[in-house]
């Protein structure tokens, strides 16, 4: 028999103790992230959504001691990166890049396979980019103002180029006709090169296209933009009023983008990846970065990523249903 406080049976209590209770408290103690981290990205390399996702992956990977992956997975209404992300691990181990896609998908696909709303967790906003309307340096509109007073002379003749039906450039198009008042003729094309040979070669009017790509071709004398989207000028066309300023009341749209994670990843990991992308977006190298990639950074809390999604969500769902395009 062993005293009731000797060292060897305090000894024996502790192993015992320490035998049942040790799986929780390593689980409890478990550093965050204890692997790498997968951010799925909805779009190819080389846009303005994989740049500015792997400029915050590369501080977000400093930050967080492990590395952060691009996962480049693009498709229509951004949903197979998406599925991927809502059906993942909820350990904060595999990201969403989500965007204004996210939003205007609920409007163009009769049934998702996730909800857009529900199946995430929000960890923050990283910026907004403007949309622009340009047009042929050598075309016959020098303002906006000229094009709206050829569309209100000519209802049905002036011509805009977007990318596919659905995407943020052809919705915005159409929701400049609506609110502008006008009848225009909206031309979808394939991709953004094709655009822009278009109006080049005077096939259309105007295009509508974002407005960090297009920079370079507006610096170059090849296209003029004559407006950009959001309710506050270019810091990069200081000179280009915005669309409400050059006559159409209203008229406000940037596009954006954020980062999520799948609906039950832990609070505690959520406040982690939150932290770590603030520390990204403060980083003036990565604003750098940002900015010469046409965004406007945009540090949010969560809550306000989710509330963006909603009022996105039913904003787009208006225009899709004026615009009278049936879902799939």
């Amino acid at each position: 028999m062993h005293p009731a406080n000797s060292p060897l049976r305090r000894r024996l209590l502790a192993t015992l103790v320490t035998g049942f209770a040790l799986p929780g408290a390593l689980r409890a103690q478990a550093r965050f992230p204890d692997r790498a981290i997968t951010l799925l990205v909805p779009f190819a390399p080389g846009g303005i959504a994989d740049l500015s996702a792997r400029a915050v992956a590369e501080h977000l990977s400093r930050t967080l001691g492990q590395p952060v992956v691009i996962d480049n997975k693009p498709s229509a209404g951004s949903i197979v990166a998406s599925q991927a992300a809502a059906t993942a691990r909820p350990d904060g181990h595999t990201l969403l890049l989500m965007s204004n896609a996210n939003a205007v998908s609920v409007g163009l696909f009769r049934k998702l396979p996730y909800d857009p709303v529900k199946d995430f967790a929000p960890v923050g906003l990283i910026g907004s980019f403007d949309l622009g309307l340009f047009a042929s340096a050598g075309g016959r509109f020098g303002t906006l103002g000229d094009a709206l007073a050829y569309a209100r002379a000519h209802p049905g003749r002036l011509t805009i180029g977007t990318i596919t039906p659905g995407s943020t450039q052809h919705l915005s198009a159409k929701l400049f006709e609506t609110t502008a008042g006008i009848e225009a003729l909206v031309v979808p094309y394939k991709g953004s090169p094709a655009v822009l040979t278009a109006l080049r070669a005077g096939e259309i009017d105007l295009a509508v296209e974002v407005l960090g790509p297009m920079l370079p071709q507006v610096q170059a004398g090849a296209v003029r933009a004559l407006a950009v989207t959001s309710g506050r000028r270019h810091p990069a066309l200081p000179e280009v009023p915005t669309v409400q300023q050059a006559g159409v009341a209203g008229y406000d749209v940037a596009s954006w983008n954020g980062i999520a994670a799948p609906a039950a990843t832990p609070p505690a990991v959520l406040a982690v990846l939150a932290r770590a992308l603030q520390s990204a977006l403060a980083d003036a190298a990565v604003q750098d970065k940002l900015a010469r990639a046409g965004l406007r950074v945009r540090p949010g809390a969560p809550g306000e990523l989710q509330a963006l999604l909603v009022s996105e969500i039913q904003r787009w769902g208006g225009v899709i249903r004026a615009a009278k395009i049936e879902p799939e």
